[in-house]
């Protein structure tokens, strides 16, 4: 028996035998060659047969798992097309007289090499984009046949090194029991995948693939972070029972579908779910969400080759605001630029862009692209309970001016006859430090605050969450963290208005008991997390918590604030 530690990526315990993906041996090499016409067309039929591929598999997961997912592959096939890519290949082809693979491996391995050290989240989802790309390219090229994990019929635990969204795509869970990886972390394409499919999985475990062979039973623990490799007959039954106990527990949570979220001492909070596009209120309405506490409006317009036009956004925002039949929907104004490239935009290229042009700063310099997603939002908010609210603030006078915008906007559309509602509710997202620290000062001319604590922790510690080498420091428990979220709930509640969450952290069974007793008075996190949620706050009292939670505040470390909660709420 071998036991083996990654990171948790997707709840559940999976039992069976393992199947080791391998990459195919792509061993390339130089040749000088005669006729590059001829090479050239090589490359041009291998990229429509990546591309004919691409575009059967983005159906599919447009069709299974949603529009959101399938941008994924759009990505992809607006790699296939990058002039700066394709071109640069046919360059070597014509001027260097280099074989297609060759030169097609040259200049994909150019372009990982430069995404992969822009240090921050998006480039090295793109650098993994280009991979997966360029290596279904060369398989045609080299007329190599890449494994399928689609044609697998039989329960197994897919063991690899990283899977690719390709790969993910693939995999069916009828037989695809888990899987677990070398690399990667919960916000990897394979994990996020992994959470839609209700797969366990657990990845960034560094020697799976070095330590088990196909064949070999193993136990994937999506609970706990666990693989275990030719277990025990004891560890097996163990599991086995760990297992049967989370679908039991699955099923207690599916009878609170229909819940309302209030606690031990009959307070009530609200329990939202964060969506990226209309095609996630399925899951919202199926896991008794009581609203939207974020609508990440980006994804209107990625995957696109130009901007979605106002009626596009309106119809997008209508059904949301239609299909939750009068329940609160928060739409987040555009979060893009810098980290989040969108091709048709000529955004400068960054050396931080987490901190660079982006969110409202963009919209505020590009206001034609803010007025026509304002005038769709006001449009949309005729038709339910529609909430705006702007990212990225980090002074008065950037929330001041796109409320003016706002203002301006709805203005002009009833005077043209057109019908928008008076309740709407505008906010913005605190993710900036120095915005938590002046909340009071926001929370004066704001309806709510809703806490972004994903970038709130990387800016408060000063490490990027995506890099491995300072991840310790991705911390939502250090009580500095807690500070802030404090500030933040006190604040909007001195004024009267509402505090919200939409981070990871409003989803974290540990930072729960800490967030209902400081006070917060909406949760938003992923469909899939609201009922265990919903079960845990039923069973804790706000009044009681208030005096936890404040003790939690002056403790040294993340690691005692984490200790204290598990101990007092979790038996451990």
């Amino acid at each position: 028996m071998l036991k083996l530690t990654g990171i948790a990526a997707s709840s559940g315990v999976a039992i069976a035998k393992a199947f080791v993906h391998e990459e195919p041996d792509m061993t390339i090499e130089l040749k000088e060659i005669q006729d590059p016409a001829t090479e050239v067309q090589r490359l041009d039929d291998a990229l429509t047969k990546s591309k004919e591929e691409l575009s059967v598999i983005k159906d599919k997961t447009e069709k299974e798992l949603g529009p959101d997912k399938a941008e994924i592959f759009a990505a992809h096939l607006l790699v296939l097309s990058d002039p700066e890519l394709v071109d640069a290949v046919k360059a070597k082809i014509t001027d260097d007289k280099q074989n297609a693979e060759y030169a097609m491996n040259e200049v994909s391995s150019m372009f990982i090499t430069m995404f992969e050290n822009m240090d921050n989240e998006y480039m090295k989802e793109r650098a993994a984009d280009i991979r997966d790309v360029s290596k279904r390219v060369l398989g045609h090229l080299l007329d190599i046949e890449v494994q399928s994990l689609a044609t697998i019929s039989e329960e197994t635990v897919i063991i690899a090194e990283d899977l690719t969204p390709s790969d993910t795509a693939q995999l069916n869970p009828v037989f695809i029991k888990g899987f677990a990886t070398d690399i990667g972390g919960r916000t990897s394409h394979s994990a996020i995948m992994s959470r839609s499919l209700e797969i366990p999985a657990v990845v960034g475990a560094k020697e799976v693939t070095a330590k088990i062979k196909t064949g070999m039973t193993v136990i994937v623990d999506g609970l706990d972070g666990t693989v275990i490799v030719e277990p025990t007959e004891d560890e097996i039954v163990t599991y086995t029972k760990k297992r049967d106990d989370f679908m039991k527990q699955k099923a207690e949570w599916a009878k609170l579908v229909g819940e309302q979220t209030t606690t031990k001492d009959g307070q009530h909070v609200e329990l939202a779910a964060n969506i990226g596009t209309p095609k996630d209120l399925e899951g919202v309405i199926n896991n008794g969400a009581e609203g939207i506490g974020l609508y990440r409006t980006e994804f209107l317009y990625m995957g696109r080759t130009e901007l979605p036009t106002e009626d596009e956004q309106f119809d997008a925002y209508k059904e949301v605001v239609e299909r939750m039949e009068g329940k609160p929907v928060v739409i987040r104004t555009l979060d893009i630029g810098g980290d989040k490239e969108l091709p048709y935009l000529d955004l400068p290229k960054e050396m931080n862009p987490f901190l660079g042009f982006r969110a409202i700063r963009l919209c505020l310099e590009e206001q034609e692209i803010f007025r026509t997603q304002l005038r769709a939002l006001l449009r949309a908010s005729a038709y339910g309970n529609l909430k705006i609210m702007f990212p990225m603030i980090a002074t008065l006078d950037e929330f001041r001016q796109a409320k003016a915008i706002l203002l301006e906007e709805k203005s002009k559309l009833v005077d043209s006859g057109v019908t928008v509602s008076d309740e709407i509710e505008i906010g913005m997202m605190v993710e900036i430090p120095s915005t938590a620290v002046a909340a009071d000062l926001f929370a004066k001319e704001v309806d709510f605050f809703s806490i972004g604590t994903n970038d709130l922790i990387q800016y408060t510690m000063a490490a990027d969450r995506m890099n491995e080498r300072v991840s310790y420091l991705y911390q939502p428990y250090h009580p500095a963290i807690l500070r802030l979220v404090k500030m933040v709930v006190d604040a909007a509640h001195k004024e009267g208005k509402w505090a919200g969450m939409c981070g990871e952290m409003a989803g974290d069974e540990v930072a729960i008991p800490l967030l209902l007793g400081l006070g917060l008075d909406e949760f938003s996190m992923s469909a899939t997390s609201i009922l265990p949620a919903r079960s845990q706050l039923l069973s804790l009292s706000k009044e009681e918590l208030a005096v936890f939670a404040n003790d939690m505040l002056y403790l040294d470390t993340a690691d005692e604030v984490e200790q204290r909660v598990r101990a007092t709420f979790m038996n451990e």
